[in-house]
């Protein structure tokens, strides 16, 4: 595990600026794009978790929520009441990055910037985002994009600056299908993982969602974990609390364990048990007298 950093500002620390000034070329940060294709598939709140689950073990993360128009990140966050920029403010030059980024409720090392939630898509400019999500890479170890859904103008300011892909894929025909699209998409070059998210294990058993192998036989990417679909989730939502902030359910560990997995550690990747319980059986013989 990382050693935890000491609190930091956003502004480039003592070994950045001699590294800088040295001619000394900077490390730079992982910055990393959620995506999906479809809507609705959990991208936002797998992005949250992951940004908590990694600032928990030490690392600078910066959050960036590139769904302009559709602002969601900093609720998720519990942080929307803290917002008074966003990311089109530091694009048009309005104000510097620094002054755009929210510290995290929690860690020091995270800080989220805002979409803009009453502006468009298409007035994001490409190059400059490009830009920006190097400047946070010269700042943070990780940089987290959320990617809104499609495979517009969207999707394409949001990868621009990253090297490596996330794509986050419910058991669904649809979301597969839109997964796969997005996968060509990006290609090769961003390595992209996989992330199962809302398995339902009492469907899957009885058939009716496809399952973890389903899903792998048709995309084949490397897997970083499954998510169960489990209430806390939403619970923990709607109170802007990201499950990671806790250890004590099988989903916030799933979490720290696929961000133990970005890191680097060889962890196993979590995965939902949904093996046909006694239960079941007892319901398909009942079932079976009718």
């Amino acid at each position: 595990m990382l050693p935890l950093r000491q609190p930091f500002d956003v502004a480039q620390d003592d070994s950045q600026a001699d590294a800088a000034t040295s001619g000394v070329p900077v490390k730079l940060g992982r910055a990393i794009v959620l995506t999906s294709g479809k809507g609705g598939v959990g991208k936002t709140t797998t992005t949250a978790n992951l940004g908590v689950a990694l600032a928990k073990r030490g690392a600078k993360v910066a959050l960036v929520d590139a769904d302009v128009g559709l602002r969601n990140l900093d609720i998720l966050m519990g942080l929307e009441s803290r917002v008074r920029y966003h990311l089109l403010d530091v694009l048009e030059e309005k104000v510097e990055l620094d002054e755009a980024l929210v510290r995290d409720k929690h860690f020091s090392n995270l800080f989220l910037l805002a979409a803009a939630q009453s502006r468009e898509k298409d007035e994001v400019n490409t190059e400059s985002m490009r830009d920006l999500i190097e400047e946070l890479r010269e700042q943070f170890d990780y940089v987290l994009i959320d990617c809104p859904a499609g495979i517009e103008m969207g999707f394409t300011n949001a990868v621009v600056g990253a090297q490596e892909a996330i794509v986050v894929c419910t058991p669904e025909v649809s979301a597969v299908r839109d997964v796969d699209r997005v996968v060509g998409l990006l290609g090769n070059a961003f390595s992209p993982k996989l992330i199962i998210n809302r398995v339902r294990p009492h469907l899957v058993r009885k058939g009716k969602m496809l399952s973890v192998e389903d899903v792998n036989s048709i995309l084949r990417l490397p897997l970083l974990g499954v998510i169960a679909d489990e209430p806390d989730v939403i619970v923990s939502t709607n109170k802007g609390e990201p499950l990671a902030l806790r250890t004590d359910t099988e989903t916030a560990k799933a979490y720290h364990s696929i961000a133990a997995r970005i890191a680097g550690e060889d962890v196993p990747a979590p995965m939902v048990e949904y093996k046909e319980t006694f239960m079941d059986k007892l319901g398909s013989l009942l079932g079976g007298r009718k």
